[in-house]
């Protein structure tokens, strides 16, 4: 049986990106940080999705704060302190290796609101 290759993501990278996200948004819950930005922000941080490679050595934490505002310190502040979060990871999850993890804006909630709106427009145009 030949397996065909697709872009969807297998199921056992949908539960380690899932776990993964349980791990990062807890991290940002107990807080700790050593870093200014994040000791004051962590908490407004939510991390909406988690993806993972197909061999599990990478994870991309797509993250968004409260508001969507000084996602312009946070989201580096977030990348530099990834190996506090991969440390997290490593306790929490039985897997050869750790995914080395970075982060970035979800864009998916401006998406949403630019199609509410050109829905909005729609049907008040009819």
């Amino acid at each position: 049986m030949v397996r065909q290759k697709t872009s969807e993501p297998s199921q056992r990278m949908l539960r380690v990106g899932e776990e993964l996200r349980h791990i990062i948004s807890e991290t940002l819950r107990e807080g700790g940080f050593d870093d200014p930005v994040l000791f004051e922000k962590a908490n407004t941080v939510t991390v909406s999705q988690v993806t993972v490679s197909p061999d599990l050595k990478y994870a991309t934490a797509y993250v968004m704060a409260l508001g969507g505002v000084q996602m312009e310190e946070i989201l580096p502040a977030l990348n530099e302190s990834a190996w506090l979060f991969q440390q997290d990871i490593a306790k929490g999850v039985k897997m050869r290796s750790t995914p080395k993890v970075r982060f970035m804006v979800d864009t998916s909630y401006d998406q949403a609101e630019k199609i509410g709106k050109i829905l909005k427009d729609i049907t008040e145009s009819n």
